[in-house]
């Protein structure tokens, strides 16, 4: 049947009840909450390792240049913000198969991101094509997570019509991706500790000419760390798939033919709630991955922090995952914008950082910044569908337009942090950044402590200004989301 065809009403069966939930409240069972987080986990595991350690790797082991390492970056994230519309109107067109019509990109593309991100880390013989080896492969990697991602995230519009259980479904999420983000640092730093320490700069016999900060064993330790991160692909999909069943609801015909996926893209885009939502976490997120990226290098070349930069990611990723249960409570008890000042209270110790590089400070702002991180990564997952639910009051002819709304949003976010990594690394370049050295110029240091610091800091304010002066959507009755919901499953797709 073409895609441009109605779909005929299908024939009246008995109603059967979708395990894992109650259709007459629309509760989840906890089972396939917690396997529908951990579907989530190993790309933020993988996520976080590359966010605080591929920046040290590409520059100290793989020797590359800081300007083919912007290149990268860039072209990275660029190929992942490209990917998501792109897997948004595949997905689209795909038709419904007994696995649902999601379930079946998410699963299939995990075993191709675990081989991407296995290469990634991987140091080839040569070296003077090092910058395409690794341009290369990142945004593989980049473009192959967001086709896992998009219809991952799409499924929590399809799961229950509750916006409780939605929320609730979002925080199991949340609450199992940190942990895999927690995962993902601990391990992988913990297997390349050694590849990076004062103790080799400390001694005098190291500080020649030519000489690095960098372990001979380095490609080895990111080599084994990257195989065993790429495990965790294979495990977490087999849980999601058995735990989590996407199935149509065959209860009613289908009301409509439903939009394009441009024509939907054109119109959602338009939307003052949304708006307001991705233009303020074009630069929260940016903000948040700028913190992250520059961390390591922060306490390795601005700062007497080497020995402690395992225990400062762990600090902030135990303290993410830890406060992510209180946020949610937040969130319910108190309102999804009351929770968004959370958001800034890492903004004066940011600043603090940069000015006292010392341990205990350096751990007290760890902290706190985890605690803000968390309530960064929560939210806007948590006000997205309330978005959607807003959009398709308003206009009754936008059925099934969850993905064009969860792929779009994370391609201006993933291109807000493209930018913001690739000019920021590009400020190395510029700055005289010499890979592997034990002691950089001053003039690196300086930037360094201003990408910690003061990027951070003015993004975080900006986008808060920008959510906070923005329109909320309205929240449907629990008949009208039934309803919603109703209409979501039975015209899912997107012509």
């Amino acid at each position: 049947m073409s895609p441009h065809e109605p779909t005929p009403a299908p024939v009246a069966e008995p109603h059967t009840q979708e395990p894992g939930s109650d259709n007459r409240t629309g509760r989840l069972s906890v089972c396939t909450k917690v396997c529908y987080g951990i579907g989530g986990v190993p790309n933020q595991v993988a996520s976080s390792a590359s966010a605080f350690y591929l920046q040290p790797f590409l520059l100290d082991v793989a020797q590359i240049p800081a300007a083919q390492v912007s290149l990268a970056l860039f072209g990275g994230k660029v190929s992942g913000a490209v990917a998501d519309p792109v897997a948004g109107f595949f997905i689209n067109k795909s038709r419904r198969t007994r696995s649902g019509r999601l379930m079946p990109w998410a699963l299939g593309c995990m075993p191709f991101i675990a081989l991407a991100y296995f290469f990634l880390w991987f140091l080839p013989p040569f070296t003077s094509l090092r910058g395409l080896w690794y341009t290369t492969f990142y945004c593989l990697f980049q473009a192959l997570a967001t086709f896992f991602q998009v219809p991952y995230t799409a499924l929590t519009m399809i799961l229950t019509p509750s916006p409780r259980e939605r929320d609730s479904a979002t925080a199991y999420r949340m609450t199992m991706e940190m942990a895999g983000t927690l995962m993902g640092a601990a391990v992988h730093g913990l297997i390349v500790s050694s590849a990076h320490g004062s103790r080799r700069c400390e001694d005098p016999g190291v500080q020649l000419p030519g000489s690095t900060a960098v372990s001979p064993d380095a490609a080895r330790l990111y080599c084994l760390a990257a195989a065993v991160v790429a495990l965790t692909y294979p495990v977490c999909g087999s849980l999601l798939c058995l735990g989590v069943k996407e199935q149509p609801d065959t209860s009613a015909p289908a009301s409509g033919s439903g939009l394009s996926f441009f024509a939907g893209l054109a119109i959602t885009s338009r939307h003052p709630p949304y708006l307001s939502l991705v233009v303020s976490f074009l630069f929260i997120s940016a903000a948040v991955q700028v913190e992250q990226s520059y961390l390591v290098l922060f306490c390795l070349h601005a700062s007497r922090l080497q020995d402690h930069v395992q225990g400062l990611v762990l600090t902030i990723l135990i303290s993410a995952v830890l406060s992510t249960p209180l946020w949610e409570w937040v969130l319910q008890r108190f309102g999804k914008r009351t929770s968004a000042f959370g958001i800034c209270v890492m903004v004066p110790f940011s600043i603090l950082l940069a000015a006292v590089p010392s341990a205990p400070v350096a751990y007290v702002v760890a902290f706190v910044s985890g605690v803000s991180i968390a309530v960064s990564l929560l939210l806007p997952w948590s006000m997205l569908p309330d978005v959607v639910d807003d959009f398709q009051l308003q206009h009754q002819h936008g059925p099934g337009v969850e993905t064009i709304f969860y792929s779009s949003y994370v391609f201006f976010t993933k291109l807000s942090g493209a930018g913001a990594l690739g000019i920021s690394t590009l400020g190395l370049e510029f700055a005289g950044y010499k890979a592997g050295a034990c002691q950089q110029a001053e003039e690196v240091v300086v930037t360094l402590k201003v990408l910690i610091g003061a990027v951070p800091t003015c993004m975080i304010l900006i986008g808060l200004c920008i959510l906070m002066a923005g329109p909320t959507p309205k929240t449907p009755s629990q008949d009208t989301s039934a309803q919603l919901s109703l209409r979501r499953r039975t015209s899912y797709s997107i012509a």
